[in-house]
C-alpha cells in the first residue's frame, strides 16, 4: 500500500463497510459448496486485522476446504504464528523479496527489517506451518543480484522460493519489459550454481513452473506472469474486503456480493450468482498487456533502426 496513496490522511472504509467475519465464513461455506477447494488470506498485510485467527477458526472447519492458506509481509507473523496455527491455518506464504535491508525497503517501501520477517519465517517453521511458501518478487536493477543469495538461503524442505517476474497492479508500472527479469534467466541464475530439473505441477491451474535440485535439497517455482502468461489456465477469484467479488487479479470493477449477503437472498440464490459471474468471466488481462507491451517494444526497436 504506496504511503503517496495510503498516507495519513487516507480516508479508509468504515468498518461497516468491511465484511464481518460471519460473512467471510457464510460467503466461504457457499464458494466450497460450489467446488471452491483452496482459500487464501491475504492483503494488504491481513495479520493487520484484529482477532484473524478468530477468523481462521470459522474457516478451517468447513466441510470440503482441501487447503487453508495466508500470505503475508511477515512483519508481525513471529507473535502470531502460534495462534494462526491453534486456530487451523495450515500453510504461509511469506513475501520475502531481498535479504538486505536497502533493497528489501525499496522494493516494498516499509521500515522494518529484514531480520523481523526471518524470525516470522522461523516462528511459522517451529509451529508446523511448514512448507512455507517465501514470494520474491524479481526487478531488473533492484534486486536480481538476490536470486541467488535467496536460494542459497532458503535451499531446504522447509521452505520453497516462488520466484515472481515484476509486473504492475492497477497499471503502476506500465508494464515496462526492460524491469522484467524472465522467469528463463531467473532459473539459469540459479541452476547455473545450484543444478536444477523441472517437475511437473502439483494440481490442474498451478501458476508455479516447479523446479527441484538435482541434490534433493527441495524444490522453487517460477511464477511467470509477463513473459508466459496462463490466463486462459487460471482458476482464481477474490473477495476484497468490502465484499466485491473480482475474476481477475488486475480487474478494476467487480460484483457486489456484500448486498447479497446483507439482503434477503438464500445461500442457493448466493451460490447461483456466483456460478453465474464465474461461467461469463473472460478474462485475459495478463495476456492483452503483455501483447501491448511487446508491441510497443518493437515500435521502439523499429524507431532505433530507422
Amino acid at each position: 500500500m504506496p504511503k503517496e496513496v495510503f498516507g495519513r490522511d487516507h480516508q479508509f472504509l468504515e468498518r461497516e463497510e468491511l465484511l464481518s467475519f460471519e460473512e467471510i465464513a457464510r460467503l466461504a461455506t457457499i464458494a466450497v459448496g460450489r467446488g471452491v477447494e483452496k482459500i487464501r488470506i491475504t492483503g494488504g498485510e491481513p495479520l493487520v486485522r484484529r482477532e484473524l485467527p478468530k477468523l481462521i477458526s470459522m474457516l478451517s472447519p468447513i466441510p470440503g476446504l482441501l487447503d487453508l492458506t495466508l500470505t503475508t509481509n511477515g512483519s508481525l507473523l513471529a507473535a502470531q504464528a502460534r495462534s494462526l496455527k491453534d486456530a487451523g491455518l495450515r500453510r504461509i506464504t511469506v513475501s520475502l523479496d531481498a535479504l538486505d535491508d536497502a533493497t528489501f525497503q525499496a522494493m516494498n517501501d516499509v521500515e522494518f527489517p529484514v531480520k523481523r520477517v526471518l524470525e516470522g519465517i522461523d516462528a511459522a517453521i517451529e509451529v508446523g506451518l511448514a512448507p512455507i511458501k517465501i514470494n520474491v518478487v524479481v526487478k531488473r536493477g533492484l534486486n536480481e543480484h538476490a536470486i541467488l543469495e535467496m536460494a542459497r538461503r532458503f535451499r531446504s524442505h522447509a521452505t520453497i522460493l516462488r520466484f515472481i517476474e515484476y509486473m504492475d497492479v492497477g497499471s503502476t508500472n506500465h508494464w515496462r519489459l526492460d524491469e522484467v527479469v524472465p522467469a528463463s534467466e531467473i532459473v539459469s541464475t540459479i541452476h547455473s550454481e545450484l543444478p536444477l530439473e523441472p517437475i511437473g505441477p502439483l494440481y490442474v491451474g498451478e501458476v508455479a513452473q516447479r523446479y527441484r535440485y538435482k541434490d534433493g535439497s527441495g524444490e522453487i517455482g517460477v511464477i511467470s506472469s509477463v513473459t508466459q502468461p496462463f490466463c486462459q489456465a487460471c482458476t482464481r477469484a477474490r473477495v476484497s474486503s468490502d465484499g466485491s467479488l473480482y475474476t481477475c487479479l488486475f480487474a478494476s470493477t467487480g460484483h457486489d456480493l456484500r448486498a447479497l449477503l446483507r439482503g434477503p437472498a438464500s445461500d442457493i440464490e448466493i451460490g447461483n450468482a456466483l456460478d453465474a459471474i464465474w461461467r461469463l468471466r473472460d478474462d485475459r488481462y495478463s495476456e492483452l498487456r503483455a501483447n501491448a507491451a511487446e508491441g510497443e517494444e518493437r515500435v521502439e526497436m523499429s524507431h532505433i533502426g530507422g
